[in-house]
């Protein structure tokens, strides 16, 4: 499954593997944290848990495909003053655990670390019993859930490491493939915290995950035609920048949100709804449509759903239209 097919003009990124730069954090947190223990639900080779497992096997626990036993055995070592990191498909991690999620990590504010990976579209030929559209959605609702999606690999580290040290749940999502370089490798992560990555005044595009590097694109293409588009980059969905969003909406002429998600519960979502009681704005939304995903080729996947540099830019200038 390659992700090196570009749309015309758009620039060419390094690539990074997020999955990669999880396995590896780990493993160099747990050579400073003896507290640090790691569950999988028998698929640690895919979620690179399994980097975790060779290097220290007494702290590294294969719960089988058993994920409701995974987390409830999570929230059981938090009680015990452990940092769990418990992993899984997104779908797996997600929405079979939800009742255990809820009831025995949330409520309880445990501190249990929700890695997931293979989320959204992009798993691509495992179709839609494993593309994970939802799972933004089902985390932010519940209290005491933080929820990040990173953009890239030197993001996942950083962001990795933060919630080794913030006590409390996390969910952070990872995809499947590999994801462009949009920052250096000494990146620092800020938890609530939305880095503008291209500055801009006449419109906003806040984009998570795999959609940063073509809301970049975007913006440049954009750019060519006299439009300048100021990017956000929402890593930090919950808790969220309220200031930054809040400033992109008084000093552009809207907002375009951009996420491999549904576009029910998920950062469309969420701007849509802050902006909406605090500085009324136009906000257009490229998100996936309220269907479930299909198996196919990544890169048909997301044109077909409309996660393109293309749709991004069409979606700008039909707020500057208005």
């Amino acid at each position: 499954m390659s992700i090196e097919k570009l749309e015309e003009g758009e620039i060419q990124f390094e690539m990074t593997d997020p999955r990669k730069a999880y396995g590896e954090t780990l493993v160099a947190l747990g050579k400073r944290n003896k507290h640090i223990v790691v569950l999988d639900a028998d698929l640690s080779s895919s979620t690179r848990t399994s980097k975790f497992a060779n290097e220290f096997p007494e702290r590294f626990f294969n719960m089988g495909i058993a994920e409701q036993n995974m987390m409830a055995t999570a929230g059981g070592l938090a009680t015990t003053g452990k940092i769990v990191f418990a992993s899984s498909f997104a779908m797996f991690a997600t929405g079979r655990v939800y009742d255990q999620i809820r009831q025995s990590i949330a409520y309880p504010e445990l501190n249990v670390k929700i890695v997931a990976t293979h989320g959204g579209i992009t798993v691509g030929g495992d179709g839609a019993s494993h593309q994970m559209l939802e799972d933004i959605a089902l985390m932010r609702v519940l209290p005491n859930m933080k929820v990040i999606v990173p953009a890239d690999a030197a993001e996942t580290a950083s962001a990795i490491k933060v919630a080794a040290e913030t006590a409390g749940p996390f969910y952070i999502r990872l995809g499947r493939t590999k994801a462009p370089r949009v920052f250096p490798e000494k990146h620092q992560f800020e938890l609530g915290k939305a880095p503008v990555l291209r500055e801009g005044d006449d419109v906003t595009i806040v984009a998570i995950g795999l959609l940063v590097s073509k809301a970049l694109n975007a913006a440049k293409s954009l750019e060519k035609e006299g439009i300048q588009a100021r990017v956000l980059n929402m890593s930090s969905l919950k808790p969220f920048d309220k200031e930054a969003l809040l400033k992109a909406a008084k000093e552009t002429n809207g907002i375009v949100t951009a996420e491999e998600h549904s576009r029910i519960g998920g950062l469309g979502s969420l701007v849509a709804s802050f902006l909406s009681e605090r500085h009324p704005t136009l906000v257009k939304l490229v998100a996936i449509p309220d269907v479930f995903g299909q198996s196919g080729e990544y890169n048909e996947l997301l044109n077909l759903y409309g996660l393109t540099t293309t749709n991004i830019v069409s979606k700008c200038k039909e707020i500057l239209k208005k």
